[in-house]
């Protein structure tokens, strides 16, 4: 077996760090790289698979064709079959021309599929016939083409599962998974965190003409027990705001914990943890019920509790106790957005109609009641859409981050928005 220098490895491409699971994932790409083998990639997103590919590439005898990086998962699935086999002139609305595809465009190189799952089945048949053949035919057309590429695939969920539920292929996983890289997440990836962190600090120290940012020891502590759900990009993400935003360039852990989001608790999260569960995940509508279920729990309690405050007057301090499960981790605030300050510790307050009371007469508030307590819709879908409206909105309708914040590609999200009209 020959010799490889990993770290003459690292300072060409780039890649930072000394943990024993990234210089085996190093080792095993130039390995490899001189064959044509087909190679797998697997790794959280922002783990740097894409590195991976290029090390393939770039140490192979193909280090002269063309390399291109697709994402199979931004494409969408009516065009994806054009992207990657071309069409003919007229093979579907829209087609004035014919065009070559990237299998045609990048013969003798190499072609990088990330986020493979998201394939379609039916370009996956075709992909199978590339691979076992070097065979495929253009969109519109009859004629068999042949070309001569490396195709490296990766991915960030779990194919086997995908192959169960029947959403991709067995053929092609054993097909594509011939050599198998596994990134590590950065969290397991103990002290290259800080060394990149470094390394970002002194780029963007650089491009910004500042003083570089440096941690204090307790900080550096908090930073190597952040879990970085993002991985290296939401590292060099938060590195590049700090470095922008803060004034004094030494940073102690309060401040850095200011730009490290919490660990939420929300659907996203709760995707991204069953997922690495293996075959005892949940699916993505069992937790969307499981989420929909809690809040109908909480709001039919909440909607009791203020029938009974309406009964027996807003000062109820026992009623209040008993329901305070409701309002934990949450801080109250009067009408001017300050947090009301109480005269009485053992006093609870909740904000209420400024209308005066005078105006309910009683039988009123009786024949209100049984409208207050009717059951609100928890249709999925609706709920589905109002998810998908508030992350486009929080992020300036950018379906690229929407998709993140959402825990779903952006070809799915891309389809959602076909399927609820959703205009943005």
């Amino acid at each position: 077996m020959r010799n490889i220098d990993i770290q003459s490895i690292k300072q060409r491409f780039g890649i930072i760090g000394n943990s024993p699971l990234l210089n085996h994932a190093i080792q095993v790409a130039a390995q490899v790289a001189p064959t044509d083998m087909t190679v797998m990639i697997t790794g959280e997103s922002g783990s740097g698979k894409e590195s991976f590919s290029k090390i393939i590439h770039n140490m192979s005898p193909r280090k002269h064709g063309q390399i291109i990086a697709i994402n199979c998962g931004a494409i969408p699935e009516g065009t994806i079959d054009s992207e990657l086999f071309g069409h003919e002139k007229g093979s579907f609305t829209g087609a004035q021309e014919a065009r070559k595809g990237y299998f045609e465009v990048t013969d003798g190189g190499t072609i990088f599929l990330d986020e493979i799952g998201e394939m379609p089945l039916g370009t996956q048949a075709r992909l199978l016939r590339v691979l076992e053949n070097g065979e495929f035919i253009k969109v519109g057309s009859s004629k068999v083409q042949k070309t001569d590429v490396r195709v490296v695939a990766a991915t960030n969920v779990n194919l086997l599962n995908a192959v169960e539920k029947g959403q991709f292929r067995e053929d092609l996983y054993y097909r594509l998974n011939t050599v198998p890289i596994s990134v590590p997440p950065l969290r397991d990836r103990g002290d290259d965190i800080y060394l990149l962190f470094r390394k970002f600090a002194s780029d963007f120290s650089e491009k910004y003409k500042v003083k570089p940012i440096t941690l204090t020891p307790d900080a550096i502590q908090v930073l190597l027990r952040y879990r970085f759900p993002g991985n290296i990009r939401q590292l060099k993400n938060i590195v590049e705001q700090i470095s922008v935003l803060e004034y004094d360039r030494e940073i102690d852990s309060a401040k850095l914990l200011h730009y490290l989001p919490k660990e939420q608790s929300g659907l996203p999260a709760l995707l991204n943890k069953e997922a690495q569960a293996g075959d005892h995940s949940f699916s993505e509508r069992d937790l969307l019920y499981k989420v929909l279920f809690d809040m109908r729990r909480d709001v039919s309690e909440l909607k009791k509790l203020v029938f009974e405050l309406l009964t027996h007057g807003p000062t109820d301090n026992d009623l209040l106790k008993e329901h305070s499960h409701l309002f934990e981790n949450i801080e109250h605030h009067g009408y001017n957005g300050r947090p009301y300050q109480q005269e009485h510790p053992d006093s609870y307050y909740l904000p209420v109609s400024q209308q005066k009371t005078d105006d309910y007469e009683e039988d009123q508030k009786v024949e209100d009641i049984p409208h207050e307590t009717e059951e609100e819709s928890l249709s999925l879908e609706d709920k589905e859409k109002e998810l998908i409206l508030k992350a486009l909105k929080k992020h300036n309708n950018k379906r690229k981050y929407a998709a993140q914040d959402l825990g779903i590609s952006e070809r799915t999200l891309y389809r959602k928005l076909k399927q609820y009209d959703i205009e943005e």
